[in-house]
C-alpha cells in the first residue's frame, strides 16, 4: 500500500534541481522511483538533476526516449533511467533486463503503467503535473519510504 507522503510546487527548474538533491542521496542499490506525468510533467527534468545529484558531477543525461534505457556508473549502485512510453507489453521491460536491475540498480522509471503488475511493491511513486506557472509534485510509497524521506517538506 502506499500513502501520499509529500506533495510539492515546483516553481521552475531550480526547484526540482533542489528536490532532487535532496532525494538523491536517500537511495539505494534496489531502489525504484516511479515517474507518473504527462509530457511536459517534469518526469525527465527531475531524473536528470537526481543523476547529477548522485555521480555528484555535470553528466550528459540525455532522455532515454529512444534507447529505451541509459545506464550510469554510481559508486553504490548502477542507475538505470528508462523510458517505457514506447513499450506495448510489460514482458518487453523485462527483456530489458528491469527485474534484474529492480533488485541490484536505483532505477528511475518513465511511464511506469507500462510495466503492468512487474512494477516492485516497495517504489517510490511520483506524480509529476504541469500547472500553468509552475510544476506540482506528489510522492507516495510505502512505510518505509516516510522514514527514509523525514526531513523533506515544502
Amino acid at each position: 500500500m502506499t500513502n501520499p507522503l509529500f506533495h510539492f510546487v515546483l516553481a521552475d527548474e531550480d526547484a526540482t534541481t533542489n528536490l532532487a538533491s535532496l532525494i538523491a542521496p536517500h537511495l539505494k542499490a534496489g531502489d525504484t522511483l516511479l515517474l507518473e506525468g504527462a509530457i511536459g510533467a517534469g518526469k525527465s527534468a527531475f531524473a536528470r538533476a537526481l543523476i547529477r545529484a548522485r555521480l555528484g558531477r555535470m553528466e550528459d543525461v540525455p532522455s532515454p526516449t529512444f534507447t529505451l534505457v541509459q545506464t550510469y556508473e554510481d559508486a553504490s549502485a548502477d542507475i538505470w533511467h528508462c523510458d517505457l512510453y514506447r513499450l506495448t507489453h510489460p514482458d518487453e521491460a523485462l527483456e530489458l533486463g528491469l527485474d534484474e536491475a529492480f533488485e541490484t540498480a536505483i532505477c528511475l522509471i518513465e511511464w511506469p503503467d507500462r510495466l503492468g503488475d512487474i512494477a516492485p511493491k516497495t517504489a517510490l511513486r511520483l506524480a509529476f503535473s504541469a500547472e500553468d506557472h509552475a510544476h506540482k509534485l506528489t510522492i507516495s510509497g510505502p512505510p518505509p519510504w516516510d522514514s527514509r524521506l523525514r526531513g523533506l517538506h515544502d
